[in-house]
């Protein structure tokens, strides 16, 4: 990932990855072209850092023989994403661009084997997502149960490096105050660009 030292925000890592799980895990097939799989994956923290990620996909998805046969990989996360019109600057001679927060994860994958594996796996992501799914999912017959852990794959991601981009047009002061007021009555994405222009502490 192309990273300008102005966008390179190592510190807020866990917080994109936590606040956006969906993420893009990319492998090489047996050509050497890269094979993308898009999932939800649980971070997991260690001293406030990232360490691991945890994640599955289903058997039939022959992303889990790529993992296996090369367990490194790319994980991409993308936060909040959206244009940016020159109209926040004070003179014309600027151009629009676009704004967004993205975090590239180099791991290194390890199967999770086994039904107690699978299912601890599992619970921890129904803890993020729905607790409140957690008794139904404990109350399913065993058979259904297994058979729905047997359909899976399931797999640790070791976090060898991480590379944090945040680009919210952190080196052009001079259109912070528009820009923040621009995305704070714009859409979803765009009010969450303003919290994070705020939580930058780029506006008041």
């Amino acid at each position: 990932m192309y990273l300008p030292q102005q966008f390179n925000h190592p510190q807020h890592a866990a917080a994109i990855m936590r606040e956006h799980p969906f993420a893009s895990l990319v492998s090489t097939d047996g050509d050497g072209f890269p094979f993308v799989t898009h999932l939800p994956l649980k971070l997991i923290e260690e001293g406030g850092q990232p360490v691991t990620l945890l994640g599955h996909c289903a058997r039939a998805n022959p992303h889990a023989k790529f993992l296996q046969d090369r367990p490194q990989a790319l994980v991409t996360f993308i936060g909040p994403q959206a244009y940016m019109s020159p109209a926040v600057y004070p003179d014309l001679q600027r151009v629009p661009t676009w704004t967004y927060l993205a975090v590239h994860a180099r791991v290194e994958a390890r199967m999770l084997d086994g039904d107690d594996a699978k299912d601890a796996m599992l619970k921890q992501m129904i803890a993020d997502h729905e607790p409140a799914y957690a008794d139904q999912w404990r109350a399913l017959p065993e058979s259904y149960a297994h058979g729905m852990l047997n359909g899976i794959v399931a797999f640790e991601l070791k976090i060898l490096d991480l590379k944090t981009k945040v680009k919210i047009n952190q080196h052009r002061p001079e259109a912070h105050a528009a820009m923040h007021a621009a995305y704070a009555q714009g859409g979803e994405q765009e009010q969450a660009l303003a919290q994070w222009m705020q939580r930058l502490g780029m506006v008041a």
